[in-house]
């Protein structure tokens, strides 16, 4: 429509029953255009809807070993641990130690680390398992695949 004064700026959207939205008010001469602004609001709304939708939540998922566990039950949580971090989700591998296990932490450490081992191509750890208590804690990240 080229340069108008404001005034005729609005006068000219009351006519045609739109809004009128400063798009560059920055600019000389500031730039502005007819819009129904009830429309674009509800269009801003479902693009944000949208993208909210189609983002993926990686949440926290958690995996508890013991340190005498079998060879058994270690396949199956490596499947577990496998399916999760595959699927994007972040993994902690805690490991209670019940009475006196407290005092061969080391045996502990090592399944831990053997099963951290086994996880290597699918997740790495953020940082070396740590005691935090009565539990020996890690948490793997997914390896991002390119």
């Amino acid at each position: 429509m080229g340069v108008l004064k404001t005034a005729d700026a609005i006068e000219k959207a009351q006519a045609k029953e739109l809004d009128l939205m400063v798009v560059s008010p920055n600019s000389k001469p500031p730039v502005a255009k007819f819009l129904n602004y009830s429309k674009y609001r509800y269009e801003q709304q479902r693009k944000v809807k949208e993208m909210r939708k189609s983002s993926q939540q990686a949440e926290l998922k958690e995996i508890r070993l013991s340190p005498v566990i079998d060879k058994g039950d270690i396949a199956t949580k490596l499947k577990h641990a496998i399916k999760f971090l595959t699927k994007g989700h972040k993994l902690k591998l805690s490991m209670r130690f019940y009475g006196r296990m407290i005092t061969h932490i080391d045996v502990g450490r090592q399944v831990m680390n053997n099963f951290i081992e086994e996880l290597k191509e699918y997740g790495t750890k953020e940082k070396n398992p740590k005691m935090d208590g009565r539990f020996l804690v890690v948490i793997l990240s997914p390896v991002d695949k390119k």
